[in-house]
């Protein structure tokens, strides 16, 4: 392996690259682009067009694609090859107008009733605040992806415009406290990745994981995460030699992974990264994503992204680490030792923002997935609520009752040998069950399921943060005496939404109590959560700081209940054949072996009631049970009314479909711990969970 500095971002077109090889007028247009958000005249993207093209050919390129991220979740690409023609004789060319914009057909991509059938054509639009790379062979040109209309059809557009807005809204509020260097505010973001690895052997023998991405049968094993001994153990070679190859993918195309490790649930494990703009880390986690799956094949292995593939284990999210920067180095959400007025402004921000819209925030995690991870043991419940801290909450508290507060001094940790290092105790805490946590400079938005795009929660977060800092600036620019009513302001605003903080355990029933009492909201599903997406209030925050449209609002509501119907439908598809294609003829042999050995044992002659017909009569009795909850579920899926408003479609998909395929679940997970193993047609959870063991 190459030294890690000069793997780093060597196939990316970046920053260093532009510098050497661009002309430095053409350097400096494309710089005040990227800093400023100026527009890229076309001869500017001509010389740029042409010196990426010999910069990826000279790196084995042959093609270039528009890679976009459409409403699918996912990323999407269209290849075309550098060659023309000229003269019978193949020569290489990139455009300009190659580079800027692309016409794919948009016809077979969600549009939620933005576009009309007829209407297949969309654009995708080069982003240039997010480097160019080359992956497969091909050139990849990050972009935005809109309708011929011009509304958005993908995830990077809104987040986009949503910086735009933070970016705004913030420079206003520096300028008040004479911050005139700053010439721009990032929204900055890590995301945390949980993945399971199962063998590829067994991944290929479970029809549920090949169509949905998670069982949708299978009794728990003797053995799952009770012992919790595979959190931080040490990396099994097999898994080792992935991550290394994970790792070195990564840091070619400039994506900063910096932590890799075990979880708690058998054949899980997680990736984490360094902090960076919230447009490329969004980027970046999709590609992630995405050489998690196509590294896991080199070795044998499937990579699981789904929010639960297993039930009564662990689940896997996404931890969205948010913050604030300046673009001279400072983040706005570090506390440092003594919290100054302009940290307490933009703190008080985000606890606005995150108590307004509360709902708006659930929407952006809300999935089919993600519904059976939250409120489960490992992820955070689905009330939304923020975690601050001991000393922040005592700063607060002081500050609501116009006292002083004198701070915590450090104390040394005392271990007990001697030989141990000495070290400052911190004067925080981390809270593991809370949705939104500070975490000392920074929020970690814990709600995300393992398989989303960080685009949604992260244009979200920008935007009621946004709105909350407008507000104040309104205010504080008209200010007679500006440091009184920052401090009356920073008062009343945690006195009004001090109710949306809590440090203790929300895993705990009494919270759910007590979150009631102080009308936080508790959307615990998806198709509860998502008609706040459309009401008036979460419209006007998106329209205001035009981040989303209210058509495109709209649509992506149609989109996200859309899917989840679809979602749900395969699975329950799939669970049906499963049963009728082989779980059905596995009980009937076992049932049929069982009564051919009785009828044996009875001819031999003094015979009497046996272990055999005590197991034929469980089997026989669940057998009715499934035979019974087999065909309710058939019914209910034949019966579906297909013409139904799409809120009252996704419903009944949760509290019909879904209900009867747990029904169904029950039963059979009962008759594999009866059925023998020769018998049984699937890999069980142990031979999954535990299939990677070398």
């Amino acid at each position: 392996m190459k030294n890690i500095s000069e793997l780093f971002g060597s196939l990316v077109f970046s920053d260093a690259v532009m510098q050497a090889r661009l002309p430095k007028d053409t350097y400096r247009a494309l710089k005040k682009t990227i800093s400023q958000s100026t527009h890229l005249e076309l001869e500017v993207a001509n010389v740029v067009a042409s010196v990426m093209k010999d910069w990826a050919t000279e790196h084995g390129a042959t093609h270039f694609t528009h890679w976009f991220q459409p409403m699918t979740g996912i990323t999407a690409e269209k290849h075309d090859s550098f060659i023309s023609v000229s003269d019978g004789k193949a020569i290489m060319e990139f455009s300009g107008k190659e580079l800027v914009r692309g016409e794919p057909d948009a016809s077979s991509f969600p549009s939620g009733g933005l576009r009309a059938t007829f209407e297949a054509r969309g654009y995708t639009a080069w982003d240039p605040t997010s480097y160019a790379f080359i992956k497969d062979g091909s050139l990849c040109i990050p972009t935005a992806f809109c309708s011929y209309g011009g509304e958005a059809l993908d995830k990077k557009t809104p987040l986009l415009r949503s910086m735009d807005a933070l970016d705004k809204e913030a420079m206003r509020v520096l300028k008040l406290f004479g911050n005139q260097k700053v010439k721009r505010v990032t929204a900055t973001v890590g995301a945390e990745q949980e993945y399971f690895l199962i063998d590829q052997a067994v991944f290929a023998k479970r029809p549920d994981l090949i169509y949905t991405g998670r069982t949708l049968i299978g009794s728990r094993p003797s053995k799952g995460q009770e012992l919790e001994d595979h959190y931080f153990v040490a990396i099994k070679p097999r898994v080792s030699a992935f991550m290394k190859e994970l790792d070195e993918e990564l840091w070619k195309l400039g994506i900063p992974a910096k932590t890799k490790h075990n979880e708690v649930a058998p054949a899980q494990h997680e990736m984490a990264p360094i902090f960076e703009s919230s447009n490329i880390g969004t980027d970046h986690n999709q590609l992630t994503m995405e050489l998690m799956r196509t590294i896991a094949a080199k070795h044998g292995m499937v990579c699981l992204l789904h929010e639960k593939p297993f039930a009564g284990v662990n689940g896997s999210g996404k931890h969205n680490n948010w913050s604030l920067s300046t673009d001279t180095g400072v983040n706005l959400l570090d506390p440092d030792d003594n919290p100054s007025d302009q940290f307490l402004l933009f703190l008080a921000a985000v606890i606005k923002a995150v108590d307004e819209y509360q709902d708006l925030l659930r929407v952006s995690v809300a999935s089919a997935g993600n519904d059976h991870r939250l409120g489960a043991n490992e992820a955070p419940p689905a009330i939304i609520s923020m975690f601050v801290g001991d000393e922040l909450a005592e700063i607060l508290d002081a500050i609501e009752k116009g006292s002083a507060y004198h701070g915590k001094a450090k104390t040394q940790m005392e271990i007990g040998p001697k030989a141990l290092p000495h070290f400052p105790k911190d004067t925080t805490d981390r809270n593991r069950t809370s949705p939104f946590a500070f975490t000392g400079n920074k929020f970690e938005f814990r709600m995300l399921g393992s398989s989303f795009s960080i685009a949604g929660p992260n244009f979200v977060l920008n935007a009621i943060v946004a709105e909350s800092l407008r507000q104040f600036a309104d205010r504080l620019e008209k200010a007679e005496d500006f440091q009184k009513d920052l401090s009356a302001l920073i008062r009343e605003t945690v006195t009004a939404h001090k109710r949306i903080i809590f440090n203790g355990n929300n895993y705990a029933g009494e919270w759910e109590v007590e979150a009631e009492k102080r009308g936080l909201s508790n959307l615990k599903t998806t198709v509860e959560a998502l008609p706040a997406f459309i009401t008036p209030k979460n419209i006007e925050v998106l329209t205001r700081h035009n981040v989303l449209a209210e058509e495109e609002i709209h649509s992506r509501y149609e989109i996200l209940l859309e899917n989840y119907c679809k979602v749900i439908h395969i699975e329950a598809l799939t669970m049906l054949d499963m049963v009728k294609q082989e779980i059905i003829p596995a009980v009937l042999a076992y049932e049929s072996d069982l009564a051919a050995l009785i009828e044996r044992k009875k001819a031999l002659g003094g015979y009497a009631a046996s272990l055999e017909e005590n197991l034929l009569a469980k089997i026989s009795d669940l057998s009715v049970s499934l035979g019974q909850k087999l065909d309710e579920l058939d019914d209910w899926i034949l019966n579906r009314k297909s013409d139904a408003d799409i809120l009252t479609s996704a419903s009944y998909y949760r509290y019909t479909i879904f209900t009867g395929m747990s029904e169904l679940r029950l039963a059979v997970d009962e008759l594999e711990t009866l059925i023998g193993g020769k018998y049984w047609p699937y890999p069980s959870y142990g031979a999954m969970l535990f299939s990677v063991m070398i």
